[in-house]
C-alpha cells in the first residue's frame, strides 16, 4: 500500500498544485488557453507517437481489446442512460451528459502518465488506443445524440462532415495515425527530431496534470444534483469493475493490457463532459461538479483499485 500511495500522491500532488496556483494567483480562465494548446497539440500527440512507432504491429492490431473496452464504457453509458430517460424522467440531451458524466473518464490528462509510471512502457500500447479510439467515438456519440435530442441544429450532411473533420483532424488521432506509419515502415527519426519528441513528451504528464487542477478550481460547485448518487459510483466503482470481467471474459489479453485498461476505466468524469455540455448549453454546472466530485473521490477509489491491480498482477 506505501508502494501505491508513494505512485498516487505525486500524481495528485500536481493536481493539488494547479488547484492551489489556480486560488492564489487570480488569473482569468483564458489564461489556460496556450496551455492546453500545448498539451492537446503537442506534448500528448508526442508522446503517443514516441509509444507507439517503437511498438510491433501485431501488437498495434489488437482491435478487439479496444472494441471490448468501448463495450464496458458503453454499457455503463447505456444503464445510466436508461435511468435518466425511463426512471428520472430527463430530457435525452441531459441524459446524454449524465450518461458521459457517468461513463467518459479523463483519459486524455490523467490515462497516459499514470499508466506509464504504474505499469511502465508495457501499457504504453494499449493506453494510447484507447485514448484515441474512445475519444473518437465520443466525438461521434455526443453530437448524434444531441442531434436526436434536438440540440444540433445543423443538417445531417453538414453534421456527419463535421463529425468525420473533427475525428481526423484531432491531434491525438493524427498522433497515432503517424505511430502506425512509424512502425509499419520501422522509420527511425533523425536524431534532432527525436530529441524534440521526448522533450515534449517528458512535459505531457506534469502540464496535464497542473492545468486539471486549475481548470477545477476555475470550476466550483454551485449546483448538486440526485444524480450525482450514482452517476459517481458508476463512474468510479462500476465502470473498473465492468472493464475487467469483459477484458478477462471475451477475449485472452495480455494481463497488462487489462489492468491498464481497469486502470482508464477508473478515472474520474473527463473535464470534456463539462465542454459538452457548454456546447450544447445543457446540465453545465452539474456537469462541473460531477468532475470535481469523481476526482477528488478518486483519491481514494484509485487507490483500492490499484491495490487491487497490484494483487492482481502478484497472483
Amino acid at each position: 500500500m506505501s508502494d501505491i500511495i508513494s505512485l498516487l500522491l505525486p500524481f495528485f500532488g500536481m493536481i493539488l498544485i494547479g488547484y492551489v496556483a489556480a486560488k492564489l494567483i487570480r488569473q482569468p480562465a483564458e489564461a489556460m488557453g496556450w496551455l492546453n494548446v500545448f498539451i492537446i497539440y503537442a506534448a500528448l500527440p508526442a508522446l503517443f507517437f514516441k509509444l507507439i512507432s517503437k511498438t510491433p504491429m501485431e501488437q498495434l492490431a489488437r482491435m478487439d481489446f479496444v472494441g471490448t473496452s468501448l463495450l464496458a464504457t458503453y454499457s455503463i453509458f447505456a444503464l445510466l442512460f436508461v435511468i435518466g430517460v425511463f426512471i428520472r424522467k430527463n430530457s435525452i440531451a441531459e441524459t446524454t451528459i449524465q450518461s458521459f458524466a457517468g461513463s467518459y473518464g479523463n483519459i486524455g490528462y490523467m490515462g497516459p502518465g499514470l499508466s506509464l509510471l504504474v505499469f511502465g512502457e508495457t501499457a504504453a500500447v494499449p493506453v494510447a488506443l484507447i485514448v484515441c479510439l474512445e475519444n473518437a467515438t465520443h466525438f461521434i456519440v455526443a453530437p448524434a445524440m444531441m442531434a436526436i435530442a434536438g440540440g444540433d441544429k445543423r443538417s445531417p450532411l453538414k453534421l456527419a462532415a463535421d463529425i468525420l473533420k473533427k475525428v481526423l483532424t484531432h491531434p491525438f488521432i493524427l498522433a497515432v495515425i503517424a505511430g502506425f506509419l512509424a512502425a509499419g515502415t520501422s522509420w527511425e527519426p533523425p536524431l534532432a527530431f527525436q530529441r524534440l519528441i521526448d522533450y515534449l513528451a517528458q512535459t505531457a504528464a506534469p502540464c496535464a496534470l497542473f492545468a486539471m487542477g486549475v481548470t477545477l478550481a476555475l470550476r466550483p460547485i454551485k449546483r448538486l444534483s440526485v444524480e450525482m448518487a450514482y452517476i459517481v459510483p458508476a463512474k468510479l466503482i462500476l465502470h473498473p469493475l465492468v472493464a475487467y470481467l469483459f477484458l478477462t471474459s471475451f477475449g485472452t489479453f495480455d494481463p497488462i493490457w487489462v489492468y491498464s485498461a481497469v486502470l482508464l476505466a477508473a478515472l474520474p468524469t473527463a473535464t470534456n463532459v463539462f465542454v459538452i455540455g457548454q456546447q450544447y448549453q445543457v446540465w453545465q454546472e452539474r456537469a462541473s461538479a460531477s468532475i470535481l466530485i469523481s476526482t477528488v473521490l478518486s483519491v481514494v477509489t484509485l487507490t483500492a483499485v490499484l491495490y487491487i491491480v497490484r494483487q492482481l498482477a502478484g497472483s
